[in-house]
């Protein structure tokens, strides 16, 4: 039995995954607000599933930030005060059993890789997109970290071949650098551009399925934003199958035009790339985190 949990900023996950990967429970709790409320909370789901499924289960957790090779402490994390913390080894002792971590873009992509939209792809590039940016890179069934843990974090590149209005509106990112992809690309920022270019309010997803002409070019330069950053991707990996997740996957016109945006912007590549939807939706990172222990 191998359980997964995804630890999110307010709610937090865990799902138990029989052999051939069948879900057989599931369980959603708030996530806690402080470090040693958050281990006792995830001590209580995995004893639980473990009582409900009488047996006991390996555990696989979708962090959101990284597991520093160094000293095995958590950086990068968006839930500030996972940061510096042993969490994995604290795990450990509370569960009483070996735990894995990866960054949640990462289990994301070997969720779709494993049996999602990218189910039998070698080289799988999975694209979060929605309140933030990131991704993780998936070869042969295997998440690629890096040697720092930070693999396939494009979120934090800057965004490539500006154009000349996107320089003169250059913009901080929370990390301290500038004119990350995630300062561009994000649900929120192109929630504030509208409201800013139009004077009106509205939720992305409003915005996406509007045949007005402000919306339609905002979305526009989404996808010529995105497709700037996938290329420089594409160039590095040439992955199989690209993979969206997040609330910007759900926006239907980038399936038609990110391809040959990002043929055009790639090098030389002589056919459009292969990008999807994810299958496996809010439940890919819980699922891939489960899938960190291979049968």
């Amino acid at each position: 039995m191998r359980l997964g949990i995804d630890l999110g900023g307010t709610k937090t996950e865990l799902l138990a995954l029989a052999p051939g990967g069948a879900e057989v429970f599931r369980r959603r709790i708030a996530t806690p607000r402080d470090y040693d409320g958050l281990l006792a909370a995830l001590a209580a789901l995995v004893e639980s599933a473990d009582a409900e499924l009488g047996a006991r289960g390996s555990v696989g957790v979708a962090i959101p930030g990284s597991e520093s090779f160094e000293d095995a402490r958590i950086k990068n994390a968006n839930t500030v005060f996972l940061n510096g913390r042993p969490l994995r080894a604290d795990l450990e002792r509370v569960l009483r059993r070996d735990v894995r971590l990866a960054n949640d873009a990462n289990c994301f992509a070997l969720s779709e890789a494993g049996d999602g939209a990218a189910a039998g792809a070698h080289c799988v590039f999975g694209v979060i997109a929605g309140t933030g940016v990131g991704g993780g890179v998936v070869i042969g069934g295997r998440v690629l970290g890096g040697a720092h843990g930070v693999g396939g974090e494009w979120g934090h590149i800057p965004l490539p071949a500006m154009t000349d209005a996107e320089r003169a509106d250059s913009r901080a990112c929370y990390c301290g650098k500038r004119d990350c992809l995630e300062t561009w690309c994000s649900g929120p920022f192109l929630e504030r551009e509208f409201a800013r270019v139009t004077g009106r309010e509205a939720p992305l997803m409003r915005i996406a399925a509007s045949d007005g002409a402000e919306e339609r070019a905002l979305i526009g330069r989404l996808a010529d934003r995105l497709a700037r950053a996938l290329a420089t991707m594409v160039n590095i990996l040439d992955p199989d199958t690209i993979v969206m997740g997040g609330g910007l996957s759900n926006i239907a016109r980038l399936y038609d035009e990110l391809p040959p945006l990002v043929e055009h912007y790639a090098f030389n590549l002589g056919g459009p790339v292969t990008i999807v939807r994810n299958k496996h939706g809010d439940s890919s990172g819980v699922r891939g985190a489960a899938w960190l222990w291979p049968e």
